[in-house]
């Protein structure tokens, strides 16, 4: 409905231009794709020692972790690390 009072395009190449696509080919090779949610995303107060067991065991682990800490992932296990020591990173390269 915008777009028909702008000229024909216009808000839809505006949207491609400015949203950029993370890459996400990583994933394809990350053990976490193979081995399912639960370990990375545990219930609040669980223990995250076998998410990080498997993290340091992948080949994908530092594109995992640039990809959360460009993205503010803010929950779960990404590239090792769990949401506080995330935090912390970020407050430590800050």
């Amino acid at each position: 409905m915008i777009e028909r009072f702008s000229p024909p395009g216009t808000i839809l190449s505006m949207q491609i231009d400015t949203i950029a696509t993370p890459d996400l080919a990583w994933q394809a090779g990350a053990l976490c794709a193979q081995t399912g949610a639960d370990f990375f995303f545990p219930e609040p107060g669980s223990s995250v020692r076998e998410a990080k067991r498997i993290c340091g065991m992948c080949e994908m682990r530092s594109a995992c972790l640039d990809y959360a800490l460009a993205n503010d992932e803010r929950f779960g296990v990404w590239g090792g690390l769990s949401e506080k020591e995330r935090l912390q990173l970020r407050r430590a390269a800050n």
